[in-house]
């Protein structure tokens, strides 16, 4: 198997800054130690007109949006066509390493080339191997950038049926080596925050082989993730209140700042998420430290970017309600 994915990320190489660091239970970004806002496009990296990537950065950055997630992969059996590059304009990248699901690839390619399941990936030595390969070349390319918020080793890990301890060793292994290639930049696990204590609904439960406390403990992961789609984990909507009140609690235990790195529905946006952003933020001084919606939507050239339901897209009423009043929201503290 051949993982090949050029970074549509040139912005990595211009900025001077110190990158950004954790500072108790917020971040320090650019000189400011505050609450924070971004957003995820998991497309952004695969577009193929620069063009179309300055669009998306400049509509990013002027919304007062200041961290961006992208995948950091493209796990494939053959060469693809070179990407391309985009200067930055004051965004800091999140860049993953791997998903747990086959879109692009994912754990499944690596199960395909080297055998075994997605469960048995965490201790498949030539899968790791390959892994951690990967992970080395997109480190030492981008190592003496200040534009990368932080590594992520995966898009929502998980081992169903296993002991919580077999993600645990893995996640403590790989951020272990990625600190050994880079002692400047932050690592997280980019974990749903699945297994938590609070409540009993399946989120909660260790049953994905994910135990957040327990794994946010490991010493070379900077600050927790946990994510929230109610309507795919059987709650309602109202729950996202006590989940992200319940994180913030165990980030500020552990004396590390909690990221809402995922969160979306299918309808309805700015009635249902509103309240999910204001109780994020409502936490600032508990233990939340910023909030990223699943996911961005723009227009290229091409036209509109993919809607998986959960797009807000920039300039509609739902960018106004969840970006627009949301930043002036979080400038108002």
């Amino acid at each position: 198997m051949k993982s090949v994915f050029t970074l549509a990320l040139s912005l990595l190489s211009l900025v001077q800054a110190a990158p950004p660091t954790a500072n108790g239970t917020r971040f320090s970004v650019d000189g400011e130690t505050r609450y924070f806002a971004g957003t995820n496009s998991y497309w952004i990296g695969f577009l193929t007109n620069n063009c179309d990537v300055d669009t998306v950065l400049d509509h990013i950055s002027s919304s007062g949006l200041k961290i961006l997630r992208i995948w950091g992969f493209n796990d494939v059996t053959g060469k693809p066509a070179s990407g391309i590059s985009a200067e930055k304009r004051g965004v800091k990248l999140i860049i993953n390493f791997v998903n747990n699901w086959s879109d692009y690839g994912g754990m499944p390619a690596y199960v395909t080339a080297f055998g075994g399941s997605k469960e048995s990936w965490y201790t498949n030595s030539r899968a790791q191997a390959q892994y951690k390969a990967y992970i080395a070349a997109v480190v030492k390319r981008y190592i003496n950038s200040s534009a990368v918020f932080a590594w992520e080793l995966a898009n929502e890990p998980r081992c169903k049926g296993c002991s919580t301890g077999v993600i645990y060793k893995w996640a403590t292994d790989i951020s272990a080596y990625v600190r050994s290639l880079d002692r400047n930049h932050m690592i997280i696990l980019g974990d749903e925050g699945f297994g938590l204590p609070g409540a009993t609904s399946y989120p909660y439960q260790t049953s994905e082989g994910v135990d957040f406390v327990k794994n946010l403990a490991i010493k070379d992961l900077d600050f927790g993730t946990f994510h929230f789609y109610p309507q795919s984990w059987g709650l309602g909507n109202a729950a996202g209140a006590a989940w992200i009140k319940d994180h913030a609690s165990a980030c500020k235990k552990a004396g590390k700042p909690c990221l809402f790195e995922e969160y979306g529905t299918s309808t309805d946006h700015c009635t249902i998420e509103r309240p999910w952003q204001q109780a994020s933020l409502q936490a600032a001084t508990e233990g939340m430290a910023a909030d990223l919606f699943w996911q961005w939507g723009d227009t290229l050239g091409t036209g509109q970017t993919h809607n998986d339901g959960n797009t807000i897209y920039y300039g509609s009423a739902d960018a106004t309600c969840l970006i627009t009043e949301h930043v002036r929201a979080i400038n108002s503290l």
